[in-house]
């Protein structure tokens, strides 16, 4: 039987980052700029969908949602990422390695099932116009909200515990920067092949069906804007998914590229910039992607900082 002391460190070191002086005063700024980006971005459309009245669609609904684990999300990696930056030790507990591990599964999870919920939605609004209001009325889509949470929820249940079980008895250093799956099986000194079977299972299940109902959903989508007659119209209908289209690739590329590779072809470097993308660039992007491409986001920011504005002046 496995040593306790072998088989659970009191701690982790995350070596990520570099360890060059001046590249961690750099590394701190650009991580907190986006980080900042991030709060601001998703939290200023968080309230102009909750005040705009014109916002109050299944549309700007599962947007919301988006914003909201984005939030999260980064909120969950970023500060650590911060505080390693200019830490000498780079380390982190245990139990903080777990509960960051345990919710940023959730919330990958969760955004990859809810992109493809939002593609749904698109796809009713655009092929079946006259049945959308009855089809994704305020029940279906609260349900439907639930989905993502409730699938992440029961796989970090699973994937953790697993994670967990096995001994570190080679090292306790993470050659990454926050506790992510595939970098902690490297370091045990068992032959982690049912972690394996299970990440893979489990990322070709959630990443491929989310990723095959988006694709179904946008051949439909497609196929329903080619038979619009007027070019006015088509573009104006493909504009209302462009947004989602442009989030979508940049997301799910990267999560494929991460957990879906084979493992002989992993390589540190690529891994830790592709992790990057899609828990820190990504939910900062994706406000400002949904913000420009939309005219109705637009409008009702300035409309509600011009009324702000008003509201200033005869105070």
């Amino acid at each position: 039987m496995e040593n306790s002391n072998q088989t659970l460190p009191s701690q982790f070191f995350l070596l990520g980052l570099s360890t060059v002086p001046h590249l961690q005063v750099l590394g701190f700024l650009v991580f907190m700029l986006m980080y900042i980006m991030t709060l601001s971005g998703n939290g200023l459309l968080l309230i102009t969908v909750r005040i705009s009245p014109k916002l109050h669609t299944p549309m700007y609904f599962f947007l919301s949602n988006l914003s909201f684990i984005d939030v999260c999300f980064s909120s969950t990696i970023v500060p650590v990422i911060l505080i390693n930056t200019l830490s000498t030790e780079k380390s982190i507990s245990v139990g903080g390695c777990v509960f960051q591990m345990f919710f940023s599964l959730i919330l990958g999870v969760g955004e990859c099932i809810l992109l493809a919920i939002m593609a749904y939605d698109r796809f009713v609004a655009i092929c079946r116009p006259l049945h959308y209001s009855s089809i994704m009325n305020m029940r279906c889509c609260v349900m439907l909200s639930i989905v993502p949470w409730t699938v992440g929820f029961f796989n970090s249940c699973i994937q953790v515990p697993l994670t967990w079980r096995l001994p570190f008895c080679r090292t306790h250093h993470i050659n990454h920067f926050f506790c992510e799956i595939p970098p902690i099986l490297r370091l045990s000194c068992k032959d982690p092949l049912l972690n394996v079977v299970a990440m893979y299972v489990a990322a070709g299940t959630i990443v491929l069906c989310s990723f095959l109902l988006t694709l179904i959903s946008y051949v439909y989508i497609i196929s329903t804007i080619l038979k619009i007659r007027s070019s006015q119209g088509r573009h104006a209908v493909f504009s209302t998914c462009a947004s989602h289209i442009t989030v979508v690739t940049l997301y799910y590329g990267t999560l494929l590229f991460n957990y879906l590779q084979p493992p002989s072809s992993h390589s540190v470097e690529t891994d830790n910039t592709v992790s990057v993308l899609y828990t820190v660039v990504t939910p900062m992007l994706n406000p400002i992607i949904y913000s420009i491409r939309n005219k109705d986001v637009k409008s009702c920011l300035i409309n509600n900082l011009k009324n702000k504005k008003n509201c200033l002046k005869t105070c």
